[in-house]
């Protein structure tokens, strides 16, 4: 009987980048959270760079620079349009959600604004809240409508800017 020697199944192996261990994801973090469970939607942390582009140390540096640019680049936009007409808080979110298909601090950021995001949504609901959101705005109302009768009553329907004492 002739002895055969079985040649190992001959896979697409994809060489690993420099640095890191053999099936750990280019960032360095496992795919998942601390405790290496997947976070929400299934979806670990790290980098959500095609596989051809995380390959590659050279390309995938290029990426996440660009990355990060583009998202300066929204989120600096959105800080302008804190203080010029438009949606600023939006627009840093979209920025900082670029930043989170690359960058795990990104990501873990995100994470925690959703978090106390739906806190907030949920204390808000709260009848006994919303009770007192509604009566402590009737009270600025009222105050603010006898400050103004005050002015209309001492000045009269003069623009501030008009009145000689």
């Amino acid at each position: 009987m002739s002895e055969t020697r079985s040649e190992p199944d001959v896979q697409e192996q994809t060489p690993e980048p420099e640095g890191s261990t053999p099936g750990e994801p280019v960032g360095g973090t496992p795919e998942g959270s601390e405790d290496g469970a997947p976070g929400p939607g299934g979806k670990g942390l790290g980098s959500r760079a095609p596989r051809f582009v995380r390959e590659r140390r050279t390309l995938h540096l290029s990426w996440q620079v660009g990355v990060f640019v583009v998202g300066l680049a929204v989120v600096v936009a959105g800080v302008l349009m804190l203080v010029l007409p438009g949606p600023g808080w939006v627009v840093i979110f979209g920025g900082m959600a670029i930043w989170a298909t690359e960058f795990v601090w990104a990501q873990l950021v995100l994470r925690w604004t959703k978090r106390k995001v739906t806190e907030a949504a949920h204390k808000a609901l709260d009848p006994r809240v919303r009770r007192r959101n509604i009566i402590l705005t009737g009270i600025g109302l009222v105050v603010i409508a006898a400050l103004v009768l005050v002015y209309v009553v001492r000045f009269g329907l003069e623009l501030p800017w008009n009145i000689k004492e």
